[in-house]
Formats: structure tokens, C-alpha cells, sequence
């Protein structure tokens, strides 16, 4: 692996935990009930996933021609995307801890 495709990894992983991790919506405005909504976390995750294409357009782009994909590739992608997802779903939502 390259290092282009090594740090796409590393951001996509990063980027799509982000939305359980931060209590903010969109990381920005504190929600007034206390707690972010999944909804949110939802619609978050969801425009991660389309900044994090844009950069590997950009990266693509930056290496050679871009090549067309079909909708299998963007679904493929999309999946990925949530399996990386996981551990910040597991944390925010499964994880028991102690005195809670």
C-alpha cells in the first residue's frame, strides 16, 4: 500500500467514529437537550462519508486518471464505511461502564 491509500484508510476509519465521539452536532453547536440525537449522529455520519469521497477523488486525481465507478463501488464503499463506524457505536451506545 502507498501512502495515499494508507492515509485514506486512517481518515476514513477516523471520520466515521467521529459522530459518536463528539457530543456537538456536527461538532459545532452543543444540542439543548444535552446529548446528541442518532438521528444527528446519523445525517453526520452520512456527510463524513461523502467529505471523505471528495478527498479520494482528490487523491485519485492527484496520482492519475479518475476512474468511473458504478453504484457497486459506491455501496462497497458505503458499507466500509459503517463497519469502521462500529467501534465508535459500541462505544457510545453498548459499552457498560462502571457505576453508570
Amino acid at each position: 500500500m502507498n501512502f495515499s491509500t494508507s492515509l485514506l484508510l486512517i481518515l476514513a476509519f477516523v471520520a466515521a467514529n467521529l459522530p459518536f465521539l463528539s457530543r456537538r452536532i456536527f461538532f459545532v453547536v452543543r444540542p439543548r437537550s444535552g446529548s446528541k440525537a442518532f438521528s444527528w449522529q446519523l445525517l453526520e455520519l452520512v456527510v463524513l462519508f461523502f467529505v471523505i469521497g471528495g478527498i479520494a477523488l482528490l487523491l485519485e486525481g492527484k496520482l492519475g486518471d479518475v476512474h468511473k465507478q458504478n453504484w457497486e463501488f459506491y455501496a462497497i464503499n458505503a458499507a466500509l464505511f459503517v463497519v469502521f463506524a462500529y467501534p465508535g457505536f459500541v462505544y457510545r451506545y453498548l459499552w457498560r461502564r462502571r457505576g453508570a
